[in-house]
């Protein structure tokens, strides 16, 4: 008889900048086109179980658009997928303005080796 196979909780974290001065409002709908960005580019398999499993979402804090991009970079450099939003500057921000960023859905561990240290927003 053969082994359940153990699958990996999954989740997405969204890190949103606090630098920038964002309303509520506006920080809601970053992270909201950060989270449909990276899962667009998430795999079939992925996507499946991270709804399987309710769609975990956590939302963190990043200080600077230094520190977004260096996230990014890390999480591709990983495999894994993004969603890096930058505002189109019809509200509150500049044209262009980096605002936020998700990684996953993917396997817990792997998020949170990039992300485990950043607070909760």
């Amino acid at each position: 008889m053969r082994e359940p196979t153990v699958r990996p909780d999954m989740k997405q974290v969204i890190a949103a900048r606090t630098d920038i001065g964002m309303g509520q409002g506006k920080l809601a709908a970053q992270v909201a086109h950060a989270s449909l960005n990276a899962y667009e580019y998430a795999d079939d398999r992925a996507v499946r179980q991270w709804k399987d499993e309710g769609q975990t979402k956590v939302v963190v804090k990043v200080g600077s658009e230094r520190e977004l991009y260096e996230l990014s970079e890390e999480a591709k450099h990983k495999g894994l997928p993004t969603g890096l939003i930058s505002d189109a500057g019809r509200t509150q921000l500049e044209p262009g303005t980096p605002t936020a960023l998700a990684i996953g859905p993917a396997p817990d561990a792997d998020v949170d080796r990039i992300t485990g240290d950043l607070s909760l927003f």
